[in-house]
């Protein structure tokens, strides 16, 4: 038996320094999940597999609280998917609106486009929380919106497409970027192609992601500027919004109350082509909306969506993907916050 305990020694010496070599020489050790991350990002960076290893509880946690979320309040299905289109169109897909403004400096989440009227930050953070006791310190915030948009849709009826993973959170949110970069509720045709334009986007690209107002809801003071004094005339309702629509309008948003809610589209909690139905017979509730006929090759798109489900459902899922590779921060860049309101120094 002499000769097995001399064995065992020799292998518990041979651990030893082994681990040693790898505590002195770390980047000599490439374990089976660093193989696959590195294999995972190429390109972009992002991985459909970036959390096999290290968090694949992932996809489960999100999908189950957007289920609770949304069956709760089924309005909340915009609001969750609509984050993520605020927080890439300012600074790229990097969780900056999520960040809460501090003595120093006004974040995204309180500029004009945003303040009061984007929705879902609690819910968020309960996701986070719920993250972070399974896969402490691992799912970036900016991951996380782009998996609630994706899940969020679909639990409104909507289509499901590819999400990359492997995204980073980033360190500023100013309130002026957000107020230099989100679309205007009240931007024509031009303005809204230079502004998606400026993202990277198609005017084709436009249309198809405007079709994200088929769900959820806004407030009256979106929309107040079409039915009171259009166009600095007294008394004047926008002659292009369906009359009908626009008598409705004016009862649920009387003159000095901008924070009533309204729907979106007839069917707000269903992801449908209902919304360019209702752009075809002059029912688009923002002057944006309005604005995608007013040009003849979008207003051909429009028809063709409105005709559509499939195209509508294939087009869209094509052009949130692209939403979701916007400007991002990958690597070593960024980080990956904690809480996903405030950086991790903090």
């Amino acid at each position: 038996m002499r000769w097995v305990g001399l064995l065992l020694i020799g292998v518990y010496l041979y651990g030893a320094i082994t681990y040693a070599k790898s505590i002195r020489y770390p980047s000599k050790i490439v374990t089976t999940e660093m193989l696959y991350r590195r294999l995972g990002e190429a390109g972009d960076g992002l991985s459909e597999s970036y959390y096999a290893f290290s968090c694949p509880q992932v996809f489960s946690v999100v999908s189950q609280h957007i289920d609770k979320f949304v069956t709760a309040d089924p309005t909340m299905a915009g609001g969750l998917q609509r984050l993520h289109f605020h927080d890439c169109f300012v600074r790229g897909c990097d969780g900056s609106v999520l960040l809460n403004s501090t003595a120093f400096s006004l974040a995204e989440k309180d500029a004009q486009p945003n303040a009061g009227s984007l929705r879902g930050f609690e819910q968020i953070d309960e996701i986070k929380a719920a993250l972070e006791e399974v896969c402490p310190d691992t799912v970036s915030c900016a991951d996380l919106l782009a998996l609630v948009a994706r899940e969020a849709t679909v639990k409104a009826g909507g289509p499901s497409w590819s999400v990359p993973l492997g995204r980073r959170d980033g360190f500023e949110s100013l309130e002026s970027e957000a107020s230099a970069h989100i679309p205007s509720p009240q931007s024509n045709f031009s303005t809204l192609v230079k502004t998606f334009a400026a993202a990277g986007f198609t005017a084709q690209e436009m249309v198809v992601l405007s079709g994200a107002h088929t769900i959820g809801r806004a407030r009256c003071g979106a929309v107040q500027p079409r039915l009171y004094n259009f166009s600095g005339v007294e008394g004047l309702t926008d002659p292009s919004l369906d009359p009908i629509l626009a008598d409705e309008l004016i009862l649920q948003c009387p003159p000095n109350n901008v924070k009533n809610i309204i729907a979106m589209d007839s069917t707000q909690d269903t992801f449908d082509i209902v919304y360019f139905k209702q752009l075809l017979v002059n029912q688009g509730l923002f002057l944006s909306d309005a604005a995608l006929i007013t040009n003849p090759l979008a207003l051909d798109y429009v028809t063709r969506l409105s005709e559509s489900r499939s195209t509508f459902f294939a087009d869209f899922a094509i052009a949130m993907e692209k939403l979701g590779t916007i400007q991002l921060l990958t690597g070593s860049a960024g980080e990956v916050r904690k809480r996903c309101a405030v950086v991790n120094s903090i």
